[in-house]
């Protein structure tokens, strides 16, 4: 049952009067459950909780955070189909959508699970004593990662599980051993609240400290703003826009004590169509990219809205493909009515360009919140003169550039802000022939693929899913995978301390038998 309340710590509350409500896409009907927005004393509770659970959550053995962490998942599966048809019902999307972003949250919780429960992800580091070193001994130094403190986690509005309440940056803030606040999204609050109180549930079953999760709902930017600039919270992770991401980080900025943000923006996943490949497989890649465009109604980080070629007659040839192939797709619901004006408003903006082309545009009557993909074309002088073409359109929306030659894409790449993906589409080894473009696409990336599609985002050690702003605030770092936890601990160093007090971590016997680097040789 959906009560519509707040999760603070381990117990409901609900003291403030501002309300909304949750919206079918494809229904058009306002879902029945009622949400209650967080208050400002609400949010300092959450807070202040979280900060007295950090003095006991943050040093949990490995074993226990992976034990709540298990938990967590298993509680989340109880939810069963209680929890599927809510998702459906905000979202618009089909059960199967609901089921397969289910088991990759889960699946994330579980790789944490093991992470922690190894625990050789805090990098631990010794460096022994040298007491006669000439002419100065060395002290005795171990170093390893601990976590920051009380993270602030938005729910994301296109995952409503996986990068929501209980993805990615909730997962890995927990398994750093830092409590978390999720700022819940109001596009799928009820959902959002059901996997609150799966966490709640596996924290009492697992006697984790009152305080080390809270759910906040807010149907504006009030609980958020207040919550980055709380004074307890030592961190923020944020996936959705350019301009929500940017807001959040100034917030942090300007506190006088400045935090990082760690969010996942815009992306316009620029694709390199080489001329072997559009030549030898052009009707074959136009296919897969009609399919890969038009996912999700485009609504994905990852979405390919961006394809780069060397002018010709094959990519012309290409180009037809491509408009013929997405023309056969049927549309989709968009996740909301706000999200589907806003695709109709920037793409309007990218069309009105001059030298910019239609090539497909389906125009046939649809439902209210669907949304028609388009496909449009502009040579690449003309790009590089209108900035606004290099921006998002977020939703089934695609621009092929026809490049003059390879020097004209270099400068085009190069001039690109920076994404999260770049893929090179090549036949045989011809790609030895494009260095410079390969390494200016390397630069402005996060992830580099040959010959495939940009959307999936495997969740591996070796998945990097950031890149240069503004697809990310730190393109040091990945939302996705378990490295992920890095960006919700920090380094300490212990210097000449006793043996016995030392964490075990960094104790001269190893007691937990985990991988370190001593005296610069790795030992295990």
């Amino acid at each position: 049952m959906i009560t519509g309340k707040n999760y603070i710590g381990q117990e409901l509350s609900a003291s403030g009067k501002t309300t909304f409500t949750t919206f079918d896409p494809l229904t058009e009907r306002a879902n029945p459950a009622t949400f209650y927005e967080a208050t400002e004393a609400e949010i300092d509770e959450a807070v202040r909780l979280a900060t007295e659970a950090f003095d006991k959550f943050g040093k949990l053995s490995g074993d226990r955070k992976a034990e709540f962490l298990q938990a967590i998942a298993d509680e989340i599966l109880a939810l069963d189909d209680i929890l599927i048809q809510t998702y459906c019902s905000e979202t618009g999307l089909p059960q199967g959508r609901a089921r397969g972003e289910r088991g990759r949250t889960v699946g994330q919780l579980r790789a944490f699970a093991e992470l922690v429960a190894e625990s050789s992800w805090v990098e631990a580091s010794i460096d022994r004593a040298q007491a006669d070193r000439k002419p100065i001994p060395k002290p005795d130094l171990r170093k390893m990662l601990v976590p920051l403190g009380p993270v602030a986690v938005f729910g994301a509005s296109n995952f409503p599980l996986a990068y929501s309440t209980a993805g990615g940056d909730t997962a890995a803030a927990l398994a750093a051993g830092c409590p978390v606040v999720v700022k819940s999204h109001p596009m799928h609050a009820g959902t959002g609240e059901l996997v609150a109180s799966a966490i709640v549930r596996a924290a009492k079953k697992t006697g984790m400290p009152q305080g080390v999760f809270s759910n906040l709902n807010s149907s504006g930017i009030a609980v958020g703003t207040q919550l980055v600039q709380h004074p307890g919270i030592k961190a923020v992770g944020f996936t959705g826009s350019i301009g929500g991401g940017r807001a959040l980080f100034d917030l942090a900025s300007r506190r006088r004590e400045p935090i990082p943000v760690f969010a996942e923006m815009g992306s316009v996943n620029p694709v390199v169509l080489l001329p072997n490949a559009v030549r030898d497989r052009g009707n074959e890649w136009a296919k897969t990219y009609a399919s890969s465009i038009t996912l999700g109604s485009g609504q994905f980080c990852t979405n390919p809205g961006l394809l780069l070629g060397l002018a010709d007659q094959n990519l012309s040839t290409f180009a037809e493909t491509l408009a013929e192939e997405i023309l056969k797709i049927d549309p989709s619901c968009m996740l909301h009515p706000n999200i589907r004006k806003n695709y109709e408003g920037n793409r309007a903006k990218a069309l009105s360009q001059e030298g910019l082309s239609v090539l497909a545009r389906y125009d046939k009557e649809v439902g209210t919140n669907f949304a028609g993909q388009t496909v449009a074309l502009v040579d690449g002088k003309r790009f590089l003169e209108h900035p606004v073409l290099h921006q998002e359109v977020f939703g089934p929306y695609s621009l092929i550039v026809q490049c003059a030659d390879a020097e004209e894409l270099e400068q085009i790449i190069a001039q690109l802000e920076g994404q999260l993906t770049g893929t090179v589409l090549a036949e045989g080894d011809e790609a030895k022939d494009y260095d410079k473009v390969i390494s200016a696409l390397r630069n402005r990336v996060g992830r580099l693929i040959f010959n495939g599609v940009p959307t999936g985002v495997e969740v591996c050690a070796s998945m990097q899913h950031g890149g240069p702003y503004p697809a990310s605030t730190d393109s040091r770092f990945t939302a996705v995978g378990i490295h992920s936890i890095k960006r919700w601990a920090r380094p300490v160093s212990y210097q000449d301390w006793p043996d016995a007090l030392l964490p075990e971590e960094l104790k001269e016997a190893n007691p937990l038998g985990i991988r370190r680097q001593t005296d610069g040789i790795f030992e295990s």
